[in-house]
């Protein structure tokens, strides 16, 4: 029996039957970590290219719109919403993004995406002043099923 769901049973990549599924309300909420020096942490807000706090949580929320176009089995969906939060702590920042479809799939790759491009725009915006910067422990930490 074949537990990969994008797999066939001859070995091929497929894009999920989802049809047949009811359609529920989904939540997805993924998390990512930048570390940064703590000189940069405080400039973040005023750098040379502009907010990077700002720039990265709008870049995220337009990633997880674009989700389906930048993963090949994803399917597109409504997003109802997309919440991106960006938060400056000792060592770095803390990146939340949660996603939520009424849909018959979840919205995990939404979220994924949404904190990924969030810290990469951050890193994109300091690179010129913190060349040490690390991005990590980009993670699902939730994902809900409700009945519509």
């Amino acid at each position: 029996m074949n537990e990969l769901s994008h797999v066939d049973a001859e070995g091929r990549l497929q894009m999920v039957d989802v049809g047949g599924k009811e359609v529920s309300r989904r939540r997805a909420v993924a998390r990512a970590t930048l570390t940064v020096k703590p000189e940069t942490a405080g400039r973040l807000r005023t750098l040379p290219k502009g907010d990077a706090l700002a720039t990265a949580q709008l870049a995220g929320i337009m990633a997880a719109k674009r989700t389906s176009d930048l993963i090949p089995l994803c399917h597109p969906l409504p997003l109802s919403v997309v919440d991106v939060s960006l938060e400056v702590v000792a060592g770095g920042v803390e990146i939340t993004a949660a996603a939520e479809t009424t849909a018959q799939t979840g919205v995990e790759m939404e979220a994924l995406v949404a904190a990924s491009v969030a810290a990469l725009t951050v890193y994109d915006m300091a690179k010129a002043i913190d060349k040490g910067m690390v991005i990590t422990d980009v993670a699902l930490v939730e994902k809900t099923k409700a009945e519509v």
